[in-house]
């Protein structure tokens, strides 16, 4: 497989740069045109220096350099044509001048001083770095922009997270937004069943030179639903499109830890059509893991257990998404989506299990694990926006939305080499299905610097699992279902919200407020068992974001929301995975929704560099824990949810970006917290506390020819949660980029952890009458490579709806 996807690598490369080299190498040559100015402050006449000037004929942009730290710039050998000279500095206005060397007999322009005046920003974007702004603050979310990025070209949008601010990768692929696990993902601003059914299986295989950027909302306005403990990440595509196409693809491979992939998108508009595509996939395969456990019973008679288990898995998985919109007419506005997903798991593992008590061995077995999984999500949505003549920012829309998903899991054990161990060889099936429907209406009301946004919406969900526990039979050689151990579970939840939020800006001052109400109503029927569960609740969810814009481009911004957790099918579900027999995992059909208080405040700077600092405090009700009880009858510890803990996070994140030179740039992304949670676990209120860090260090260096060298260096401190903490985690990588054709194939290849080819992820749990351990050895170095090819000319921007369904309002 990696022979034939090499070869494929290496004819694409080669036909595609002969395409280029009968193509361009036909090209007129460069004229003598010279084309100059100075750029200065228009308030105090300082010259301006790394203010982009970009020369562009018509829509076409034909260079591209930065005003020296005299405020000079200078572009030669430029063919005869009429020019603009369009210059964008950060936080000036953007000035466009016309220069016309058509003329045969004029070879120079002098532009002489050119003025730049100041922008008043207000709720807009305060930009916090210069060069190619990567990082953007805004009052509500912070920015980052990966075609900004050189190492997008390499790397998987899962990948590139460890770079964006307030966001963490741990080893096993877990993002983390502000330390918490409890986030909504959209894509484009809205959910898409690509990542509500598992992130990590299409993050890692979407490339992100398909992404234009990543936000990052910490204090979500109320126009969001009220779901999510640490805000919203929104992965928005490239749709920046003109009438006309363009595109782009990306084939990759990863080894030893992955396999091939493929991803790209398409974007086309003709007359009053739009649409927009992406699809991708990937395998990812595992190699051989080592895992050990060790647990010690405490209390009157104390014990050791023991194991050692070695597992193998392979993924593969795909995803397709289809956009389309039809302006009716300039005030009416049709759209359309639909998103597919899928994916294919089989697993496999050997594991010896010992307990001893006083030295002697009281159980043991081996068992012998197979598992298969299978899960497929689609979703769609139809949207109808209307204008209004007297003011075309006037909006109302109407939203529909379906989307749904299965997803199937089958294990089957063989247990053997057994020691006062009875329970006979087992199966266990999972099927568990969600779906979704969703009615919202938007209206948008500007009146001059005052913009109300108002709206309701209804969701219906209904919840669907099958769980079956079969045994075998040695006489009729067969397995047979146990139906004290299987079950057939039903939940239903309907929320029902309205919101009104409140935007003004003034000098330089900008101001977000709302509030949203939500009313929801829960029904779980356990059918094998004839039992219910009952729930309803009424919430108030205010938000407010307030920005202040200084001199100096200096921006401080202020927010505060409240945030609702509610609990997903997996956290619902009481299917009991008894895949590992001594440690068996659940889901609490009772769980309530947990609360949190999140309070941010913000600093940004920017000049020649960037600084972007912030500090929150963030505090919880009736957190959601894993929470792990041993019991010493049946020398089992189960792991369920409960509504146990409350918590407090106090945290620092600073964000700096800065360019040495034109060639040579470095950031950092830093993150400090200490958080303490109190929950009760087994009857005991337990209490842990700790500091939690992730540095992020990158630097790049363009070198001659269109070559480019980067490094990055993450770290992550230990984690901290109710019952334990999990060990750090230091990772460097290098990479390479090299531009093949200029701004259309470009190659990149990686290096990840190349100083070590192992990493123990090691955790510890304890409760009141147990401790234990779990050592995991994978493999931690691995190197990418990949081919990333853009194509298309566009010349007018489709039209897209403003205002859509975001269901953003129950946990991953």
């Amino acid at each position: 497989m990696k022979t034939l996807f090499l070869f494929f690598l290496s004819a694409l490369i080669s036909g595609l740069v002969c395409i280029h080299s009968v193509t361009f190498g036909q090209s007129l040559p460069a004229g003598g045109g010279k084309i100059s100015g100075l750029v200065a402050d228009s308030l105090n006449k300082k010259p301006l220096d790394y203010v982009t000037i970009n020369l562009m004929t018509g829509s076409t942009a034909v260079k591209a350099d930065f005003t020296k730290s005299d405020g000079s710039f200078t572009f030669q050998k430029l063919k005869p044509a009429k020019y603009s000279v369009v210059i964008v500095g950060v936080g000036y206005k953007t000035k466009i001048i016309a220069a016309d060397l058509s003329d045969s007999t004029k070879t120079a322009i002098d532009l002489g001083l050119i003025d730049l005046s100041p922008a008043v920003v207000g709720l807009k974007e305060v930009t916090v770095t210069a060069f190619k702004p990567i990082v953007k603050q805004e009052v509500d979310r912070i920015t980052y922009d990966l075609q900004a990025d050189p190492e997008s070209k390499v790397y998987s949008v899962l990948e590139m997270m460890r770079k964006v601010p307030f966001l963490s990768v741990d080893g096993d692929e877990n993002i983390y937004l502000k330390g918490n696990a409890d986030f909504k993902i959209l894509i484009n601003g809205k959910p898409s069943s690509m990542v509500e059914r598992s992130y990590k299986e299409v993050l890692r295989s979407m490339p992100a030179s398909s992404i234009e950027r990543i936000e990052v909302i910490t204090t979500p306005p109320a126009k969001y639903d009220a779901e999510g403990l640490a805000g919203i990440i929104n992965i928005i595509t490239n749709k920046k499109v003109d009438n006309g196409y363009n595109g782009t693809l990306n084939v990759s491979e990863r080894f030893r830890v992955g396999g091939p992939g493929f991803g790209g998108t398409l974007s086309a508009k003709l007359g009053k059509f739009g649409m927009t595509a992406l699809a991708g996939g990937s395998q990812y395969d595992t190699p051989l893991t080592r895992t050990r456990v060790g647990r010690t019973a405490l209390g009157a008679e104390p014990s050791e257990l023991f194991q050692e288990n070695f597992s193998k898995s392979g993924n593969k998985n795909g995803y397709i998404g289809y956009e389309l919109s039809y302006e009716l007419d300039s005030l009416n506005l049709l759209s359309a989506q639909v998103n597919f997903n899928g994916s294919r798991s089989d697993g496999s593992g050997n594991q010896t299990s010992v307990i001893d008590v006083n030295d002697e061995i009281v159980e043991g077995y081996r068992v012998r694990n197979y598992n298969k999984g299978r899960g497929n999500g689609m979703d769609g949505a139809l949207n109808y926006q209307r204008g209004f003549k007297a003011d075309k920012n006037r909006l109302l829309t109407f939203s529909y939305r379906y989307y749904g998903f299965n997803n199937n899991q089958n294990t089957n054990l063989t247990i053997s080499e057994r020691i006062n161990y009875n329970t006979p060889d087992y199966r266990q099936i999972n099927d568990q299905s969600f779906s979704e429907q969703t009615f919202q209406v938007d209206y948008v009301y500007p009146i001059k610097k005052l913009n109300i946004e108002a709206g309701l919406k209804g969701i219906m969900r209904d919840n669907k699992s099958d769980f079956q526990y079969s045994t075998y039979d040695p006489e009729s050689k067969t397995f047979v279902i146990n139906p004290g151990m299987s079950n057939k579970f039903n939940n239903t939840q309907n929320v029902f919200g309205a919101y009104n939020t409140y935007q003004y800006n003034f000098k330089s001052w900008g101001l977000k407020a709302g509030a949203r109400i939500e009313q929801t109503i829960i029904n779980a029927d356990f059918i094998s068992t004839d039992s219910k569960v009952k729930q309803n609740y009424f919430n108030v969810i205010p938000s407010v974001s307030i920005n202040r814009k200084f001199k100096d481009n200096v921006g401080l911004n202020f927010g505060y929301t409240q945030r609702i957790q509610r609990p997903g099918i997996y956290q619902l579900n009481p299917f009991i995975d008894r895949t590992n027999p001594s440690f068996e995992r659940t889901g609490n059909p009772n769980l309530r929704p947990a609360f949190v208080h999140d309070l941010q405040l913000g600093y940004s700077k920017s000049k020649k560099g960037s600084i972007n600092f912030g500090v929150g405090f963030t505090q919880f009700k009736d957190l959601i824990f894993a929470v792990a009880v041993y019991n010493p009858e049946t020398e089992i510890t189960r792991t369920s949810f409960g509504n146990t803990g409350r918590a407090r996070l106090i945290s620092g994140n600073l964000n700096m970006n800065y360019p040495f030179t034109k060639k040579w740039n470095f950031s950092t992304n830093l993150r400090i917290a200490h958080g303490k949670v109190t929950g009760v676990v087994n009857g005991a209120t337990i209490t842990n506390s700790g500091v939690m860090y992730q540095l992020s260090i990158s630097t790049g260096y363009k070198l001659e020819k269109d070559w480019r060298v980067n490094a990055n260096f993450v770290s992550m401190g230990p984690s901290v949660n109710l019952q334990g903490t999990s060990n750090s985690m230091i990772s460097p990588s290098f990479s390479i980029n090299k531009d093949i054709i200029k701004d259309k194939l470009s190659f990149s290849a990686a290096a990840n952890n190349p100083f070590t080819k192992f990493r123990k992820y090691h955790t510890e749990t304890s409760g009141p009458n147990f401790t234990s351990f779990n050592d995991r050895r994978d493999y931690f170095r691995y190197f990418n490579m990949s081919l990333n090819y853009k194509f298309g000319r566009l010349k007018e921007a489709i039209k897209k709806n403003k205002r859509s369904i975001r269901n953003d309002d129950v946990q991953n």
